[in-house]
């Protein structure tokens, strides 16, 4: 109580001068110290004792959790919510990016009401774009490491509106162009699409829900590539046969042979044997880091940037048998192999991307060839004497890394049927007469 703590605190202050003033005198002390173990408290202790038990119960406990005299105001519950559900099938662009006719996008937002009635002042909901860079231009710089672009907004509510019951649904629908880059992921940047829905109430509420959207490309087919590489100063050629579509998962063939393996001679014919052939599949990554507006100066003005190139392989294998031989072929003979190659899941390849924003990915089928020279008697075509002469040949074969069109129809051309489709109906039954005194002969032969 109040009126008693000011005592003691004269007390304590008091005692605060007897300890001085014992310390000077041996005896003083001496006399305080046998009173205090007799049983008898100085009136300054006992105050300090109250004063530390009372710092005892004011103070926090020692697991971190605030008292409650301490303890901040419980935060109020949200009086909506928002959700998205889609109703159109996942955004494949089916053709390269002039030929594609686009992806439908369609589904519906959902405003849900934690409360009887709510007051909405605003709900509006944005299809958003991010190209973002590992490497910016200012590291703190969020505008310097992604940039985005709103393709599309809708606003559903723009004034005062009062809703009751469960909430309210708004329908949303957007064309994607085709020309638009495909989600995408890489060590140096990537690609991203949301949808970004924002509702607001009259007395300033604001709730915001973001719905990631994942857009990929899908090729058609083609037929297989043909690729003819010289190898000059010497007759060889390569030739492969390749198809120039491939996929993040499965295997495809590589057809290669080699012409121009053997020169015949008057007395000695030269020779070229195949050693080792290496095969792998590199992935090609080019970044161009764009300031924003206030940092643009480090860079020497707006509509410039910095480049940032990355590569990796994304499998590949090592071949040392295999190959047929066959010297005796008309044409400088020649050597055939076939070989399946695919590129390790693991290694998480990012499909082609060739106008993204700054975002550029290709790929390529590296072909390395050990060969090396021996000379042979054309009288002893068996005896092969090595001359010590090896080279190393290189093939490189674009690629382009693509999602699986599957059985995947452009909307364009997922109309429903016309009247001029709907086929004839189903043909009439023709009408039998039939002779009942063959039944009842049958009868009789029964019996």
């Amino acid at each position: 109580m109040p009126s008693r703590r000011l005592p003691f605190a004269r007390s304590s202050h008091s005692d605060e001068k007897e300890g001085k003033d014992a310390s000077k005198s041996g005896i003083e002390s001496h006399s305080h110290s046998d009173a205090t173990a007799s049983g008898h408290r100085h009136p300054s202790t006992a105050a300090l004792d109250f004063l530390h038990l009372g710092s005892k119960e004011k103070r926090p406990s020692s697991s971190g959790k605030p008292s409650s005299q301490s303890s901040f105001p419980p935060t109020p519950p949200k009086t909506m919510e928002l959700t998205i559900s889609m109703e159109s099938p996942p955004c494949v662009f089916y053709g390269d990016a002039a030929r594609s006719s686009g992806a439908l996008l369609s589904g519906q937002l959902r405003l849900g009401l934690t409360q009887p009635t709510v007051t909405v002042s605003h709900v509006s909901l944005s299809l958003v774009s991010r190209a973002s860079t590992k490497h910016p231009v200012q590291k703190d710089c969020l505008d310097c490491i992604s940039q985005r672009t709103v393709l599309k907004s809708w606003s559903f509510v723009v004034e005062n509106r009062v809703l009751s019951g469960d909430g309210e649904t708004f329908p949303f629908s957007h064309l994607l162009p085709g020309s638009l880059p495909a989600t995408a992921s890489s060590s140096l940047g990537s690609i991203e699409y949301s949808l970004e829905a924002r509702a607001a109430t009259a007395w300033g509420d604001h709730i915001e829900f973001a719905h990631s959207l994942r857009v990929s490309r899908a090729l058609w087919p083609v037929p297989e590539k043909q690729s003819l590489r010289v190898f000059p100063p010497t007759n060889i050629a390569a030739n492969i046969i390749v198809t120039p579509h491939i996929h993040p998962i499965g295997e495809f063939l590589v057809q290669f042979r080699l012409n121009g393996v053997s020169e015949r001679g008057k007395d000695v014919a030269t020779r070229w044997r195949l050693r080792k052939l290496n095969w792998r599949i590199d992935e090609h990554l080019k970044m161009i880091s764009q300031p924003c507006p206030k940092h643009a100066h480090k860079v020497g003005g707006e509509r410039k940037g910095v480049l940032h190139e990355d590569m990796r392989s994304l499998g590949g294998e090592d071949i040392k048998a295999g190959w047929k031989t066959d010297y005796e072929t008309p044409g400088g003979g020649q050597i055939e192999l076939e070989f399946p190659a695919s590129i390790k899941s693991e290694r998480k390849p990012t499909c082609d991307v060739s106008n993204g924003a700054g975002l550029e990915v290709s790929h390529a089928l590296m072909i390395e060839l050990v060969v090396s020279e021996e000379h042979v008697k054309n009288k002893a075509p068996r005896q092969a004497v090595p001359t010590g002469v090896a080279r190393v040949l290189r093939c490189h074969i674009l690629l382009v890394v693509t999602e699986r069109s599957g059985l995947g129809v452009s909307w364009d051309e997922e109309q429903p049927p016309m009247y001029d489709m709907v086929p004839r109906s189903p043909p009439g039954y023709s009408e039998t007469v039939t002779d009942l005194s063959e039944l009842n002969d049958l009868e009789q032969l029964g019996t």
